[in-house]
C-alpha cells in the first residue's frame, strides 16, 4: 500500500519515551492518570473504542490528514516503531472513515499498539476480530480519498487536546488521555496515591457490607 500525495510532509524526527516508562503507565486506568493530571490532557468523549476492552498505552505518532483523506496516514506507516500510537486528526469529520482493516493491520504488523481517530473508521467488525486497540469518533463504511496533504510527526489536535510526537498516550474504555512525558513522573506518583487511596475506600465499603450482614 503506497500513496502518491505530493504534500504529505515528515517532521523531523523526535524522542520516544523508554518502553520501561510507558510500562509503568499501563498499571493505572485512565481515570486515575486524568485525576492525577488535574483531569486535564483527556480527550472529549466522542472519541471512543471501537470495541469493549480495548485498552493501550504507547508513544504518539501524530498525523494531521486531510477531512475525509489518508494518504498521510499510508505514507505515515514507514514511520511506525514497535509501542507507538497512530494519532490521528482527521478534524472530527464524520463522512468518511480514514482507516479500515488493512490499514490496522499494517498497523499491528509494524508493532504499533493502538490508534486514536478524530475521525471516523470502517470494517469495524474485522478490527473487532483482530483484537487491535482502535479509538475513534465514529464508523461509515465511506471511504477515504488518498490525495493529501498532511503532515507526519508534528503536534496535532486530537479530541480537543495537544498531541506531541513521543507524548505517552493512554486508552481505556473510559477514553484517552495524553500524558507529556515531561510531567511522566509526576503523573505516575500521583495516580499511584490515588489508587492506594480508592484501594483504602473500596475496603470502607466493604467493612460496611460486612457490617451490614451481621
Amino acid at each position: 500500500m503506497t500513496s502518491t500525495a505530493p504534500l504529505v510532509r515528515v517532521a523531523e524526527e523526535w524522542v520516544r519515551p523508554s518502553p520501561e516508562l510507558i510500562a509503568r503507565f499501563a498499571q493505572y486506568p485512565v481515570a486515575n492518570l486524568g485525576d492525577a493530571m488535574d483531569r486535564l490532557g483527556i480527550c472529549d468523549a466522542g472519541i471512543v473504542p471501537v470495541w469493549n476492552g480495548a485498552r493501550f498505552v504507547g508513544s504518539a505518532l501524530p498525523i494531521l490528514t486531510a477531512a475525509g483523506d489518508n494518504a498521510a496516514i499510508i505514507d505515515a506507516l514507514e514511520f511506525i516503531r514497535p509501542g507507538d500510537v497512530v494519532v490521528v486528526n482527521g478534524f472530527g469529520h464524520l463522512q468518511r472513515a480514514v482507516i479500515g482493516d488493512n490499514l490496522t493491520q499494517r498497523f499491528a504488523a509494524h508493532g504499533a499498539v493502538g490508534a486514536v481517530v478524530d475521525g471516523c473508521i470502517r470494517d469495524r467488525d474485522i478490527i473487532t476480530e483482530l483484537r487491535f486497540p482502535m479509538f475513534s469518533r465514529g464508523v461509515t463504511p465511506a471511504g477515504p480519498y488518498k490525495n493529501g496533504p498532511g503532515v507526519i510527526g508534528s503536534s496535532i489536535a486530537v479530541g480537543g487536546i495537544v498531541c506531541n510526537p513521543g507524548d505517552i498516550v493512554a486508552g481505556d474504555s473510559d477514553g484517552v488521555i495524553i500524558v507529556p512525558p515531561a510531567r511522566a513522573e509526576e503523573v505516575l506518583a500521583g495516580a499511584a496515591q490515588i489508587a492506594e487511596r480508592e484501594l483504602a475506600l473500596d475496603a470502607e465499603v466493604a467493612a460496611m457490607y460486612a457490617a451490614a450482614s451481621h
